[in-house]
């Protein structure tokens, strides 16, 4: 099971990955786009509605690798104080009442609403139109992608519950701890420490 929920966040880390690269050409193409608007006076309708769908993407299948992370906000400043088995079992109820039902909802109605976009080869609104159904399918992938790591997060709630304390997750880039860092190379603070120079130490004689 352990190798199985690993695998999962496998994937949802290489696709939050993968989307991540999208603002590479975000930023290219809004840096292009002033140039051109102020230097050049030559504006670009279709740049404003290829910034939302490349942000769009980016934002979207980033959600299952942030799940995979533990990394979405909680409004409840209490949990962190709860045991592990008081964690799961909320988080269990709350997958089950909420999350299942949304993102399931989400999947369905964005395969249907792809689907439909794609009949009518539906295009965006400005002087310059682009193809939007490619984007619209974005959605329902983005939901079946969060829908497979939160059945995986179903699952670490259960076995929580069983063992008494959360599974294994899969490592990643995280924000530098600085007790951590200390604690890895073996360094005190009084290690850090600048000694006083001689003369201060005796009171400023010479």
């Amino acid at each position: 099971m352990q190798k199985l929920l690993l695998g999962i966040d496998a994937v949802s880390t290489f696709i939050g990955k993968a989307a991540a690269w999208a603002v590479v050409g975000l930023t290219a193409l809004i840096c292009w786009e002033v140039f051109s608007r102020y230097a050049l006076n030559n504006p670009h309708a279709w740049v404003l509605d290829a910034q939302i769908m490349l942000y769009g993407t980016m934002f979207m299948l980033a959600g299952a690798y942030t799940l995979a992370k533990n990394g979405h906000v909680r409004g409840d400043v209490l949990y962190g104080f709860f045991s592990p088995r008081v964690q799961a079992g909320l988080d269990l109820l709350l997958y089950i009442l909420f999350f299942l039902p949304g993102v399931l909802a989400m999947t369905w109605a964005g395969w249907t609403y792809a689907q439909e976009s794609l009949a009518i080869r539906e295009q965006t609104f400005s002087a310059t139109p682009l193809p939007l159904y490619p984007f619209k399918f974005v959605i329902p992938l983005a939901g079946a992608v969060l829908l497979l790591q939160g059945l995986a997060e179903i699952a670490r709630c259960v076995i929580c519950l069983r063992q008494g304390a959360w599974p294994r997750r899969g490592e990643d880039v995280e924000e530098v701890d600085v007790e951590k860092l200390k604690e890895m190379v073996h360094v005190n603070d009084s290690d850090l420490q600048v000694p006083a120079p001689a003369s201060a130490a005796q009171g400023g004689k010479p």
